[in-house]
């Protein structure tokens, strides 16, 4: 069983790589080259497929970008905020109310987002926020609460009591001994969120494409579909637009990954 563990990790390693090495490889080949090797590798290399996708006269890759960075900060931000105090509320009130709405919570984390999308556009056009980016990042805060709530109300158990305690005694109240002491601490569970939130946000696909619409605009992952022609392909220029999309993501990724494991183990191990 031991002799068989390498070849099944280098056999799950190869499938994970292996996409990963067509769009690296397939990124710097000439669009002719893709379609008749698209494993072989770039030999000679080039960038017109980056620089393409850079200068498109549609702007279609810069206008995605946009769009994605405001969806995702704004969303993001909002559900840190709301998931943080929300789950610090149910944490620390000892009420039936409380225990509720935490199940009611955890129920939503079992509902995929594809089952609710025709619900939630009649909701939007009623509200007239279909086609907005304020109408996707009010869904966004609506889906993905029940996660952060998860997150941080695991992380919350393992912060003593004794602390807010002491900070209400020194006159603080409940708003501020939140912000001031128990949300500094909460910084690895933070991350977590942010990095796993910021990920799913950042690659949806199908909700900015029905939420947003063709008039409301296009965000990275909808801006390689529709660079996707009905009687044409340049496959160059699609892998161009892959790299450029996953780019900001991955530095958004590094820069917060020291803290990602401790994120989530923090809660289990000490709660």
């Amino acid at each position: 069983m031991r002799q068989l563990r390498p070849l099944v990790a280098i056999a799950v390693a190869s499938a994970f790589f292996l996409p990963l090495y067509l769009v690296a490889a397939n990124v710097f080949k000439h669009g002719p080259d893709i379609t008749a090797s698209p494993a072989a590798l770039p030999i000679p290399p080039t960038l017109d497929n980056i620089t393409q996708a850079l200068t498109r006269p549609d702007n279609l890759f810069w206008n995605g970008l946009i769009n994605s960075v405001t969806v995702t900060l704004l969303s993001i931000v909002l559900l840190t905020v709301v998931s943080a105090m929300l789950g610090h509320y149910i944490c620390r009130t000892p009420s039936r109310f409380a225990r509720i709405t935490l199940l009611v919570l955890l129920a939503g984390l079992m509902i995929p987002p594809q089952v609710i999308l025709v619900p939630v556009t009649q909701v939007l056009n009623v509200t007239g926020l279909m086609g907005t980016i304020s109408g996707l990042v009010l869904f966004n805060v609506g889906y993905y609460v029940p996660f952060g709530v998860f997150v941080f109300s695991g992380f919350i158990r393992a912060i003593p009591v004794e602390l807010e305690q002491a900070a209400s005694i020194d006159g603080a109240g409940r708003f501020g001994t939140f912000w001031r002491v128990v949300f500094p601490l909460l910084r690895p569970a933070t991350a977590s969120v942010l990095i796993f939130l910021g990920v799913w946000i950042w690659n949806d696909f199908l909700n900015p494409l029905i939420i947003l619409g063709p008039a409301g605009g296009t965000t990275v992952t909808v801006g390689v579909y529709r660079a996707l022609g009905q009687f044409q392909r340049d496959y160059g220029g699609m892998f161009g637009l892959m790299v450029l999309s996953a780019l900001p993501i991955l530095i958004f990724y590094f820069l917060l990954q020291k803290h990602f494991v401790k994120g989530l183990t923090g809660g289990a191990v000490k709660g």
